[in-house]
């Protein structure tokens, strides 16, 4: 139980729960956008290994152990979001957008999600 004093009231309160009407969102969808949709993982691997992303990020796949970026093991991103980072970078990542071409982030894109899955 939580109990909360006002300043200087010496009054102890409680928090009153509140009723939600309606439906409360499961989780956030994501949308693929189709050019992105179906990524070759093995040329994804080759991507990831050549272009710079072990510099950066841990994925024990590709046995990258970078510190700067998330460990990919660890955050397993969905398609949306590999592709969102690839896409417009966020913090220390930079966009790759115009770096990569489409199916060199598909592929990318594809890889990190199965690879983060695997064992």
């Amino acid at each position: 139980m939580l109990l909360l004093t006002a300043c200087g009231s010496g009054k102890v309160v409680t928090p009153t729960p509140q009723t939600v009407v309606g439906t409360v969102p499961s989780g956030p969808t994501e949308t693929v956008p189709p050019e992105y949709a179906k990524g070759d993982p093995v040329a994804g691997k080759v991507v990831f290994t050549t272009k710079g992303c072990t510099a950066c990020h841990t994925l024990k796949d590709a046995g990258a152990t970078g510190t700067v970026g998330p460990d990919l093991d660890v955050a397993k991103p969905t398609l949306g979001r590999a592709i969102d980072r690839l896409l417009n970078g966020k913090a220390a990542m930079p966009p790759f957008k115009g770096i990569l071409t489409t199916k060199q982030i598909a592929d990318v894109a594809a890889y990190v999600v199965q690879a983060s899955r695997q064992g």
